[in-house]
């Protein structure tokens, strides 16, 4: 009995894929999934070395263990929910952009890291827009420049 996986797709079948992953879309909930991840555990490690929260001492062991458990947890999760949309919105919005411009430069990135600051500063206020805007968009120039510097 053969393998049903082992045979070669078709150019059709290889031309579809390549448009579903060629998608702003797709780029999008790709990166926010990853994002998720890598939120994640950097949400744990960084929640393992913080103790913002004092443990109860006169609670048993059992119920201290589990009362830090759970605030990892938590710091874990929030921490998730941050990295999964500041990747979906930059990771989108470079696409978007890039679609757009029908250009692959550094001002993509700049772009895109203005409007992720700008989107994730909303609830703050006009200024916080600003100065997120700027923020992201410096980080992304620096990035950017360290990532292309032998181009």
């Amino acid at each position: 009995m053969s393998n049903p996986f082992a045979r070669t797709p078709t150019q059709d079948e290889r031309a579809a894929a390549a448009n579903v992953t060629d998608s702003c879309a797709f780029k999008a909930a790709f990166s926010g999934i990853a994002g998720y991840g890598i939120g994640a555990v950097f949400g744990l490690v960084l929640s393992g070395i913080e103790f913002s929260s004092p443990v109860d001492t006169s609670a048993s062991t059992k119920q201290q263990i589990k009362t830090v458990f759970k605030d990892m947890g938590n710091k874990s999760l929030s921490s998730a929910k941050n990295f999964a949309l500041m990747a979906a919105i930059y990771s989108g919005s470079e696409c978007m952009i890039e679609s757009y411009r029908a250009r692959n430069d550094i001002y993509n990135s700049i772009a895109a890291g203005c409007v992720t600051g700008g989107a994730l500063g909303m609830r703050s206020g006009p200024r916080a827009m600003a100065f997120g805007c700027a923020g992201f968009a410096a980080f992304s120039a620096a990035i950017d420049l360290y990532m292309h510097k032998d181009d």
